[in-house]
């Protein structure tokens, strides 16, 4: 089932009855009106006309935010494998199948993940289809169709990304420009996939000054090396430098920057002090990043995470994301954002409630600050009536128990809902 767009009617105001958003207090009435909240507090009386929703002190947290995804190249691993499980290989398998790509095929499986997506919480996703030579503006024009298609269901924020390099792949500035033109949000880049160092330096200044000539955050994939021993993934001081050249502050994000665990602790400390001084964000995601590095390690393979714990030390605002979804880059996925923020935990020795808290807020709203949507965002009157309920009644365990999605609401309408029923047929004696 497809999502419609729906006629512009006046949607009944919504309550969520005992509604638990806080561990040690009691729960409380969210009042959703005209797609924002309107009200949260002790239970009152509904509006005449409001529906209800019964949470029976379930935990409500904000809608949950895929910051980096890759919707067109989703579910690929059915047509052809990573031949040797390395990005080159990744790289290249993807390469080839995009060159059969079609519009209905990459529509298909972009709807698929978007509804996987949906029924587990998330309500915005910042895609990252491919723009190249190869591909043209095909995938593109696609995932901007099915950001009109889906408004009422989910956000989506569209990265005009070049996979292929822009130096390298002859061509692809142009596409950018015209990806912009027609009315892409972000503009991406791929640092390490140029020739030399010189040309993965003349990458981020051509994308970061197409984001100042257009108005709109930069989101680039940047370090993606088990460490910098090529130092076309040692572009993080440089990309810090040419962010605050341009006056770019909090408008730019990295995904993977998984050679930053690496590089030297004292090095380390210098670059995320960078970082964090030009308000650029870091995406880690750890399932690309775990199944990609270490690939040469004979012995105490590295994790290839980014250090997610010296990130929050260092002040750097960090999201987490699905990145891909059963593909050559990440051969498993359902588009769960809490599965992967437990999995970054377990990865990242992040552990009881203080770290699996700032871990949760990486989805929720740690990553509304790196997509640029923390003024409208949260559980607070004002905000966007954007949430989840979850089918567990304490907050502390929702990355621990991955809770089934009770409901997703959307502008404040529930646009999916979801049970499960165990029963054990067993007594002790």
């Amino acid at each position: 089932m497809h999502a419609r767009r729906l006629p512009d009617l006046v949607l009944p105001d919504l309550v969520l009855r005992d509604a638990r958003i806080a561990d040690h207090a009691e729960p409380v009435d969210i009042h959703l009106g005209n797609g924002l909240i309107r009200s949260i507090g002790s239970r009152s009386a509904a509006a005449p006309g409001a529906e209800t929703l019964d949470c029976a002190g379930r935990v409500v947290i904000p809608g949950l935010i895929e910051s980096h995804l890759h919707l067109d190249k989703a579910l690929l691993d059915r047509e052809r494998p990573n031949p040797d499980g390395s990005l080159a290989g990744a790289i290249a398998v993807t390469g080839e199948l995009k060159r059969s790509f079609t519009a209905q095929a990459v529509r298909e499986r972009a709807r698929s993940v978007i509804e996987q997506a949906v029924t587990h919480g998330t309500t915005l996703i910042r895609a990252h289809p491919d723009v190249d030579p190869i591909i043209g503006l095909l995938a593109l024009d696609v995932v901007l169709e099915l950001r009109e298609e889906y408004r009422d269901v989910v956000d989506l924020q569209v990265v005009a990304f070049p996979q292929e390099g822009v130096l390298r792949a002859e061509g692809t500035l142009g596409l950018l420009r015209e990806a912009l033109r027609r009315g892409a949000d972000v503009v991406g880049g791929c640092t390490y996939n140029e020739a030399d160092v010189a040309d993965c330096r003349r990458q981020v200044d051509l994308v970061l000054d197409l984001a100042v000539e257009f108005g709109v955050p930069a989101d680039l994939h940047a370090d993606f090396a088990d460490d910098t021993a090529d130092p076309r993934f040692a572009m993080a001081e440089y990309i810090a430098g040419a962010v605050v050249r341009r006056g770019l502050q909090g408008r730019v994000a990295l995904g993977h920057m998984t050679s930053l665990a690496g590089r030297p602790p004292s090095e380390r400390r210098e670059v995320l002090a960078a970082l964090a001084s030009a308000g650029v964000a870091v995406v880690p995601l750890p399932a690309t990043d775990l199944h990609l590095n270490g690939r040469a390690d004979q012995v105490n393979t590295r994790r290839g995470v980014a250090p997610v714990r010296e990130l929050w030390e260092s002040g750097v605002t960090c999201a987490y994301s699905s990145n891909n979804i059963r593909n050559a880059f990440t051969p498993y996925g359902n588009a769960d954002l809490l599965d992967i923020g437990l999995l970054l935990a377990q990865t990242g020795h992040l552990t009881g409630p203080d770290d699996l808290a700032r871990v949760l807020a990486m989805a929720t709203t740690e990553a509304a600050r790196v997509v640029g949507v923390a003024d409208r965002y949260g559980l607070r009157p004002g905000a966007a009536a954007d949430l989840v309920v979850l089918d567990t009644l304490n907050v502390h365990d929702v990355l621990l128990d991955r809770p089934v999605r009770t409901a997703v609401i959307k502008g404040g309408r529930v646009v999916a809902r979801s049970t499960r029923s165990t029963e054990l047929l067993f007594r002790t004696a």
